[in-house]
């Protein structure tokens, strides 16, 4: 990545173990697509005081080649559907699935656009 990723909290302290988890999947999305320019994380909680039902809301906005924005926001309504007690583990593992797909549909993308020029020359 050209830029180191940012990493931001709103209204939840950060914690070095919560930076490394996320340091982790986004190493991970650098293998998926090397190509990779930034990455910007932020995990916001709803509300200060960290009580049941307060799910943290998670935001990954990935720049790559082309001046191209790709976002995953993670709301907690479907945290709330999938787990009995969501927590910010559960909501950054399901963000970072979704960014993986993200990030594999936009590679193949590329891959489609970059064959059509050769397969068109046949």
């Amino acid at each position: 990545m050209d830029v180191p990723p940012e990493i931001s909290f709103t209204n939840v302290e950060a914690s070095p173990e919560l930076e490394d988890r996320i340091h982790e999947k986004v190493a991970r999305l650098e293998k998926i697509f090397d190509r990779l320019v930034a990455c910007r994380v932020a995990v916001a909680y709803p509300h200060k005081h960290h009580q049941q039902g307060n799910i943290p809301r998670i935001r990954i906005e990935m720049s790559v080649p082309g001046s191209h924005e790709l976002v995953v926001s993670h709301e907690p309504n479907h945290m709330q559907e999938k787990y009995a007690d969501p927590d910010v583990t559960n909501a950054l593992n399901e963000a970072f699935k979704a960014a993986e797909r993200k990030l594999r549909e936009y590679k193949e993308e590329i891959r489609d656009k970059e064959r059509a020029p050769k397969e068109s020359g046949l």
